[in-house]
């Protein structure tokens, strides 16, 4: 079998599982999970079997003419080099680990064939971003990631957070997508073509009259889809959806898509300084903010979506210092790690059994009750703050080095205050980073909040998955930059003395100045006696957190709602953390500035509407109406009537014919 055939069968597999769950969800339910896991582990196994093939070499290019348009082509495209098949490869694993974790999961829930469905679909859109080799077959997956995600957050739809958060992201994301839908079509009349490899040789070629409208537009909608400042406020609401949704979209897929487009039209984005410096400034804003923001989060899944929005910006970093490498590299890193994160998360959540959908302030005696969860996520939040030998120190570092060499003149790629810029801003967040995963560890895994009911282990499915993301979150940096560099342009990835000791440095000093800062908040803190805590229902991991996302009430009386004095975020922070923990009020300043004025607008087009266009119309209705009034009164229905009214008109029409003859 051909390496192109394996690529085509790699997005078509799951797509066909999701129409095959769709279709026998309801009439054969024992074949649900099968083909929930199935066509994506298999998928898996030909993306990694295309990348060996492709094996950091010449891309593989395949293309045939979708449909003629009489300008410009639409082609069925493949192009797959080194990025594309390790992202490939990423999507894949990530989408069947979550997979087999929501057979667990979400055991009990009844809507779970279509929530399968949509995975294995949310898998396919992206694997046709990551392969295809045409932009306008790549916008296809890009708006099937976004419907999905709409659907997948909205999953709890009964609960108005749910319906609130699918509708926000969806809006949001599409407020982006106009102005790149506008720059694509731009791109392509500059270039003649929608194939990324004909627009990179217009590029090349100094033949694109626009760069810097084309590359500002397409920025845009990267901004959207991988919640990049200012359109980054979705995410955090879309922790709404269920745990393992969180793990797809904010891992490995949707909001990696951005970065991963920006990287594979890199050149066209370097013929504008104008829009790397944006980029940079983008990336600065987004590390920094969402650090900060993440600091003062009391919810572990908004502590990670924060730390995703923060994490993208450092992919966004390296790509406006010219090193598409460095992006990706990271980009394959965090989706490991992040992932873990996340479905880690969900079995905290399961054994906190808390109805405030895992509020870390009233977490207490995990470590001992979810072993799995406290090991895996220990590796992976070392991974985060980008602690050696993890592999994110090795991403991590990556970036900050791209950018020392912009100050060092070894590239010329981006300017030099794009440089200073990302490597300014990297340094602060790798500092938070380690901040709030340090905070993240000690108050979910030595918290001092109510103990909750203890509900048994978690199911196998979720544990192994745990573990086998575990693997890449520790071994997959070292491993990289020793045996793959081929894959990433032949960049040299080893780790330099500079960047790794200030990197690592500021990363210590994060971790070791929160944990100073818990040590004090914990001996002032009142200690929440034991037996405080009121029974809770037992239920699997969804329904615990459905009914977290339901009821914002405590679950467990008085004791267990008053929040951990014990936390560091709030003495590091000071009087800065109650503006972090609110997103520093971005929500407050849109609805301010665009959701009431456009309700106001509504609002008037409705008045003139209805009192101004519809008086008009009834007005025209008036005279007809008034002489219908007339002529009905008329119709009696008396026979005696009518003929008297026919004797007199008769008698009518004689006299006026006699005084018309007399008078002639």
């Amino acid at each position: 079998m051909t390496t192109t055939t394996l690529a085509v069968l790699v997005p078509l597999l799951p797509f066909l599982g999701a129409a095959a769950g769709l279709l026998l969800g309801r009439t054969a339910p024992g074949f649900v999970r099968p083909l929930a896991v199935l066509p994506t582990l298999t998928a898996l196994v030909l993306a990694v079997l295309v990348a060996v093939r492709q094996d950091g070499g010449r891309a593989v290019d395949a293309a045939t003419e979708l449909t003629p348009t009489g300008s410009v082509p639409v082609e069925l495209a493949l192009h797959i080099d080194g990025f594309a098949a390790l992202v490939a490869v990423l999507v894949g694993l990530v989408a069947t680990c979550v997979q087999i974790y929501s057979t667990g999961y979400l055991r009990d829930d009844p809507r779970y064939p279509s929530y399968a469905a949509l995975v294995s679909l949310f898998t396919s859109a992206m694997l046709l971003v990551v392969y295809s080799g045409d932009l306008m077959v790549l916008l296809v997956g890009w708006e099937v990631m976004g419907i999905c995600s709409y659907f997948l957050v909205g999953h709890y739809w009964e609960t108005p957070e749910a319906r609130a958060a699918s509708l926000k992201a969806f809006l949001v994301t599409k407020l982006g997508d106009v102005p790149f839908l506008i720059g694509l079509f731009a791109l392509a009349t500059d270039a003649g073509s929608f194939r990324v490899t004909k627009v990179l040789g217009a590029v090349a070629s100094g033949g694109l009259d626009h760069p810097t409208p084309i590359a500002l537009l397409l920025l845009a909608g990267v901004a959207g889809k991988s919640a990049q400042f200012p359109l980054h406020t979705w995410l955090p609401d879309a922790m709404a959806g269920p745990t393992p949704v969180s793990a797809l979209i904010h891992a490995a897929t949707m909001v990696a898509a951005g970065v991963y487009f920006v990287a594979r039209l890199l050149p066209l984005f370097e013929a504008s300084r104008a829009a790397m410096v944006v980029l940079a400034v983008m990336a600065a804003v987004t590390m920094i903010g969402s650090a900060l923001a993440a600091l003062a989060q009391d919810d572990i899944k908004r502590v990670l979506a924060y730390s995703t929005i923060g994490q993208l910006g450092y992919m966004t970093g390296a790509l406006a210092v010219g090193d598409r490498g460095a992006a990706v590299f990271h980009l394959l890193s965090h989706g490991a790690f992040k992932a873990l994160l996340f479905l880690a998360a969900g079995a905290i959540i399961h054994a906190a059994g808390t109805n405030s959908l895992a509020a870390m302030s009233r977490m207490r005696n995990l470590r001992a009750r979810v072993p799995d969860a406290y090991w895996t996520m220990t590796v992976a939040l070392l991974a985060l703050a980008a602690i050696p030998p993890f592999s994110g120190f090795f991403s991590k570092e990556s970036v900050l080095r791209a950018a020392e060499h912009v100050l060092t003149g070894h590239t010329e790629h981006a300017p030099g205050a794009a440089g200073w810029t990302v490597l300014v801003a990297g340094l602060v967040t790798a500092l938070l980073t380690a901040a709030y995963a340090t905070r993240l560890w000690l108050l979910a895994f030595r918290g001092r909040g109510a103990e909750a009911p203890d509900h048994g282990r978690q199911p196998v499915p979720m544990t192994a998955v745990l573990w086998v993301l575990a693997v890449p979150s520790l071994a997959f940096g070292g491993l990289t930059f020793r045996l793959l560099p081929d894959w990433f342009d032949g960049a040299d990835l080893t780790p330099t003395p500079t960047t790794s000791v200030l990197g690592t440095g500021v990363a210590l000093a994060g971790g070791l100045v929160t944990y100073a800062a818990w040590r004090h908040t914990t001996a002032l803190a009142p200690r929440v006696p034991m037996g405080a805590v009121a029974a809770h229902p037992e239920g699997d991991a969804a329904q615990v957190e459905a009914e977290a996302i339901t009821s914002h009430t405590p679950a467990y009386g008085d004791v267990a709602s008053a929040p951990d004095p014990a936390d560091p975020g709030r003495l590091l922070l000071g009087p800065l953390h109650r503006h972090a923990a609110g997103g520093f009020h971005l929500d407050a300043a849109y609805t301010a500035l665009f959701v009431r004025p456009v309700r106001g607008a509504a609002s008037l087009v409705r008045f003139l509407d209805r009192e101004v266009v519809d008086a008009y119309v009834r007005g025209a209705g008036v005279l007809p109406r008034w002489l219908g009034t007339a002529v009905r009164h008329a119709q009696t229905g008396n026979v005696q009537t009518y003929v008297s009214a026919l004797l007199a008109g008769t008698v009518v029409l004689a006299v006026a014919v006699v005084l018309v003859a007399t008078g002639a």
